[in-house]
């Protein structure tokens, strides 16, 4: 049997084009028609269209009437609200605000996500001048404190790091060679948090701590901005700052799911 004709591969592959669709259409600002769609995903004209109105049809994307352009839809609100209920950020969003009052910095609580650090959850900082990572965007793990935390605290560290694609430079202080991260993260494993000391961008400074079930991150906690203001001098202080919030989230991130598997 060939690949096309196997029905579990053409179900995967059609799976994986309608969430091409959606991340075109969530990357984009404005909304986008059929035409700039099939451009932006590589898609022929008429696999794009019927996706986006099989995707319409279901409410994750929304046309509107007069322009006939596609943006996200309110299946999106609603699954995204019982996502963030079922898995606990509802209830973290609140200590990570009074993390972010109490350190002037701006926080970001994230999970993995591949070989990236999805940002799940962003409170700003007060600051004028501070550092902003949005929710819903992607960090890859070795330029980022948070993936440093998520790498250190899962599994065997040399394991981890094998895994990883190509370790690709964003500033002249990017960990680049494997041996080198290994070294960080056994350091990031030794004193419980991570640093990560302007490797993405210059400039800005963020320690993070993992958030731990059984000794394993099912998360992590990141306090990020200038390192003006993220001076060494503060770095422990602010981490043991972080670690009493990420002792406090832990409970109840993603408990639900954990009960409905025990039950089960």
């Amino acid at each position: 049997m060939s690949e096309s004709s196997n029905p579990s591969r053409t179900g995967a592959q059609a799976v994986e084009r309608a969430l091409t669709v959606l991340r075109a259409i969530e990357d984009s600002e404005d909304p986008l028609g059929v035409t700039e769609l099939a451009r932006q995903t590589g898609l022929t004209l008429s696999t794009a269209h019927r996706l986006a109105r099989t995707l319409t049809y279901s409410g994750l994307l929304a046309q509107d009437p007069i322009t006939e352009r596609y943006q996200l839809g309110p299946t999106l609100v609603a699954l995204g609200e019982k996502a963030a209920a079922r898995l606990g950020y509802d209830q973290a969003l609140p200590m990570l605000r009074e993390l972010a009052a109490a350190t002037g910095e701006s926080i970001n609580l994230g999970i993995r996500t591949g070989n990236d650090v999805h940002v799940a959850l962003h409170v700003p900082s007060p600051q004028p001048l501070r550092f902003d990572q949005p929710s819903g965007t992607t960090v890859p793990l070795h330029v980022s404190a948070m993936g440093k935390c998520l790498l250190a605290f899962v599994g065997e560290i040399e394991e981890q790091v094998d895994s990883l694609g190509d370790l690709t430079r964003v500033t002249d202080r990017t960990i680049t060679q494997r041996t080198k991260l290994k070294d960080e993260l056994e350091l990031v494993r030794e004193r419980g948090w991570a640093l990560n000391d302007e490797e993405r961008n210059p400039g800005v400074r963020a320690i993070a701590v993992p958030v731990l079930r059984d000794d394993t991150a099912v998360a992590a906690i990141a306090v990020q901005g200038p390192t003006i203001r993220l001076t060494e001098d503060r770095l422990d202080a602010i981490a043991d700052q972080i670690r009493e919030t990420a002792r406090r989230v832990a409970p109840g991130l993603g408990r639900r799911v954990l009960d409905k598997t025990e039950d089960e």
